[in-house]
């Protein structure tokens, strides 16, 4: 624009200049041109101008419409990642997990079955815990403590002695736990001796013969008094 000016003010001094013949035609059609020269330069700049107008509005409109665009996968992404973790949990409830590692013993189901909630499929026999109940007279038990060394010999397995640590004592007599325990309330007391049950844990991992141990097989043990 500055150009744009000065050239159309040395043309308006030329113009009165030529009238008075005190420049040459050659030096005013110079000016002409310059000040014409002036006015395209200024016309494609401003023509410039918009279309980088026109050019930044579409890329700010381009770049608002793929903003959006954005949010809306991102939206559908995480309507997709619950879908996927509530089929993860849906696909979850059709195994069956048993709560530990074991033998499978007494199948309450057969094949083509229903099963309700809570229902008792089946029980578990576990193989990395072994341990024997012990019912010692509570006359016995005097003497008797907490990590003493026990020997355990298996009717099953009459040659071959295991060896053992006596763990824990029972809070209870195995009579208060019965289905119908002793009331003595009525004044009918006829002393009984009672067994206290001991818990007795077998201690050397590396006998294969504890494989052999199944739930419920009959024992006698020798406990080393100190």
């Amino acid at each position: 624009k500055v150009n744009v000016r000065r050239a159309t003010q040395d043309f308006g001094r030329y113009q009165n200049l030529i009238k008075d013949h005190s420049i040459t035609q050659q030096q005013f059609e110079q000016a002409e041109a310059t000040k014409e020269t002036a006015e395209r330069q200024l016309q494609a700049l401003v023509e410039s101008r918009k279309q980088a107008v026109v050019q930044t509005n579409a890329i700010s409109q381009a770049s608002t419409a793929t903003g959006s665009q954005v949010n809306v996968a991102n939206s559908m992404i995480r309507q997709r990642e619950v879908e996927v973790d509530e089929a993860k949990l849906n696909l979850s409830y059709s195994y069956i997990l048993a709560p530990a590692d074991g033998l499978i013993s007494k199948v309450n189901v057969q094949p083509g079955q229903f099963l309700q909630a809570g229902q008792s499929t089946f029980s578990i026999v576990r193989e990395n815990q072994l341990w024997v109940v012990a019912n010692f007279k509570e006359t016995q038990v005097e003497k008797m403590k907490v990590g003493q060394k026990v020997t355990v010999h298996v009717d099953a397995f009459d040659g071959h002695p295991f060896e053992a640590t006596l763990t824990s004592f029972a809070a209870a007599t195995g009579a208060k736990f019965a289905l119908l325990p002793p009331d003595n309330a009525s004044g009918n007391f006829v002393k009984v001796v009672q067994r206290l049950p001991v818990k007795i844990e077998f201690n050397n991992a590396s006998d294969s013969m504890l494989k052999r141990l199944r739930a419920g097989l009959n024992v006698a043990v020798d406990v080393h008094l100190d």
